[in-house]
């Protein structure tokens, strides 16, 4: 089934419900949306001689556009690869050319940077909102192209912390189990409830517009295209009922804001992409009430892996709430979920392994990459990367990834671990831990640290916490840490500066 119905389906039974929003002010109407997006898919078809499986990117900061935009390549039967306008001009150039996208759809700006690395590969570079783009809407409407489950809907590109990044194909099918995940463990949508894009519409936010659409809400896009906290308040209050997607730096920025917010607008504020820590996590909690939801996933199993819930959260009397909230939460209820061993045996509940996951939501593997498919995808579960342990009742606590273990004297160190200690000082506002080579005791750990807080003061605080061997051997201040553009913290970046540190 071709995901576009969905939209099709809403322009037809609610033209006049609201759609769009660009800031405090509706823009468009589920049947003006519905017709502009056929109208494009007719341009992309019969213009601009795209076929069903041609890749179209979209290459935009969050804008009213990208949903049109987006619809109207799986109405015309193609597929799409969305693409953090944020990335370098070379970056953007390779995964152009990767996906081998015909045509490319950009923001006013970012088009000029595309421009002048474009793969030949790509024929068609149209800048949103200008009269090229706007002459596409007088194109005739064409009926939705039929689409297979299986039918390749988003290549959805890896962030590329470390290497090349890679396109996770995600299928129409897969969108669909994600939506519908979402809908009924995360996010209870009723029509006309709206979804506020802060984050980025090329990744975790624009994974939620599916969902969203299928239940008659209305996709809200800040007027400033971004995160911007006095804003995003103001746009709870103009909009009640909001939910919005947000990285945990994002929510701690939200948290220690101190311009106005009411919480009773807020419907639910999901967070991902990274793990939040225990006290940015209670003293969100505290500040918004019990709105606040987690999911762990990634762009091979988007968003939907495992959830812990508002109830989970908010259930601050539970005897093991704070283990919980330490969590990721249970698995979905459309995929299985293990930890795994060296061997790929199923390890019991306390020990730390590898997380497996299988089931409709999984990626089908890889864009012309056989062998890392093959490497992710062996024996039919999608081998995340990521280590971690499930406990007596089934809830999964992350430890790190895989290549983040630090491992001394022979010990395993979980940075995390160390980290979630050093952030209950009140003068650290960030840390990030990570291992370097030692040739007494093959890696030591070190912690990055933004705040004010002492070597001295850290390591008693350490001591009173943690086993001494997990204790940092070296203590490193810093403004900020680096991070990407999803604001995750670089570890990789960390260890080549610290490559390079004096000894």
């Amino acid at each position: 089934m071709n995901i576009a119905l969905w939209l099709h389906r809403a322009g037809s039974s609610d033209p006049d419900r609201p759609a769009l929003a660009r800031g405090k002010r509706v823009v468009r109407r589920y049947g003006a949306l519905a017709e502009r997006t056929a109208r494009l898919a007719g341009a992309l078809r019969d213009r601009l001689r795209i076929a069903p499986g041609d890749r179209v990117a979209i290459i935009a900061k969050n804008c009213v556009e990208y949903v049109e935009t987006l619809y109207a390549i799986w109405h015309a039967g193609a597929a799409a690869v969305p693409i953090n306008a944020k990335l370098h001009a070379s970056e953007l150039a390779y995964i152009l050319e990767h996906a081998g996208a015909r045509a490319c759809f950009a923001s006013s700006g970012v088009d000029a940077d595309i421009a002048g690395q474009a793969p030949a590969s790509l024929e068609h570079l149209i800048a949103i909102g200008s009269d090229a783009y706007g002459a596409l809407q007088s194109a005739e409407p064409i009926a939705i192209v039929p689409r297979a489950g299986d039918d390749l809907a988003w290549l959805f590109y890896t962030s590329g912390t470390t290497g090349r990044p890679k396109g996770a194909m995600l299928t129409h099918r897969v969108l669909s189990v994600a939506s519908h995940a979402y809908l009924s463990e995360v996010d209870v949508v009723a029509p006309g409830d709206p979804i506020l894009h802060a984050a980025p519409m090329s990744h975790g936010s624009g994974l939620y517009i599916m969902p969203h659409v299928a239940r008659l809400g209305v996709n809200v896009v800040p007027e400033s295209g971004g995160f911007e906290a006095e804003e995003i308040f103001s746009l709870f209050a103009a909009w009640p009922r909001t939910s919005m997607f947000a990285a945990p730096t994002m929510i701690k920025r939200l948290t220690e804001s101190a311009a106005d917010c009411d919480p009773r607008n807020i419907r639910t504020i999901v967070w991902g992409g990274a793990p939040m820590y225990f006290e940015d996590a209670r003293k969100a909690l505290d500040r918004f009430g019990p709105r606040l939801a987690q999911i762990y996933g990634q762009g091979e199993s988007p968003m939907t892996i495992t959830t812990l819930s508002r109830e989970d959260i908010a259930a601050s009397d539970h005897p093991h709430w704070r283990e919980r909230l330490g969590s990721v939460g249970r698995p979905y209820a459309c995929l299985e979920v293990t930890v795994a061993g060296a061997d790929g045996a199923p390890l019991p509940a306390g020990e730390a392994g590898e997380i497996l996951c299988r089931g409709d939501v999984v990626m089908a593997g890889y864009w012309q990459n056989p062998q890392a498919s093959a490497e992710a995808l062996a024996g039919g579960w999608l081998h995340t990367g990521d280590i971690g342990a499930f406990d007596t009742e089934g809830y999964l606590t992350l430890k790190d990834r895989s290549k983040d273990l630090i491992i001394s004297g022979g010990s395993n160190v979980y940075p995390r671990e160390v980290e979630e200690v050093l952030l209950r000082h009140e003068k650290v506002r960030e840390v990030s831990v990570i291992g370097r080579r030692d040739p007494e005791w093959g890696e030591v750990v070190i912690a990055y640290v933004v705040g004010e807080a002492t070597a001295d003061e850290l390591d008693a605080l350490c001591l009173s916490a943690i086993a001494r061997f997990k204790r940092p051997k070296h203590y490193v201040f810093l403004d900020a840490l680096p991070k990407n553009n999803y604001g995750k913290v670089l570890k990789t970046a960390l260890r080549q500066m610290d490559a390079r540190s004096p000894r």
